[in-house]
């Protein structure tokens, strides 16, 4: 079991920045693939950032070049740096772990508790 405690959301204007922390513990040895998703009012829950055991990062399209993650394997962080912050970033975000199986699909999924984030004009 991977526990996943996320924090640093908050209440900003548009073209602010903010930060978002994640502290894993647990069988973190386990966790191939470790980020954030978010759920904005009324949608979908997606996938914001991600980064594996490579190092190599993904990014929703709508957010690369605004956002960067960063992970500390000691610390067994993760951080999202959001920059440039614009009302359609609304949401809330959860940090976001899993552990893929033999057949190349995830074989279990981790979340946080979430952090609501919130960008006014």
């Amino acid at each position: 079991q991977v526990q996943l405690v996320d924090s640093g959301g908050g209440l900003v204007q548009a073209g602010g920045s903010l930060r978002l922390s994640c502290t894993a513990s647990g069988r973190t040895d386990t966790i191939d693939v470790i980020g954030w998703s978010r759920r904005p009012p009324g949608m979908e829950r997606e996938l914001v950032a991600a980064i594996n055991r490579a190092g190599k990062t993904e990014y929703l399209d709508s957010v690369r070049g605004r956002f960067t993650i960063s992970r500390d394997s000691v610390k067994n962080t993760i951080d999202l740096q959001m920059d440039n912050l614009n009302a359609e970033d609304t949401a809330v975000y959860y940090c976001t772990a899993g552990t893929l199986g033999d057949d190349g699909n995830y074989a279990h999924l981790y979340w946080g508790q979430g952090t609501q984030v919130s960008v006014v004009s």
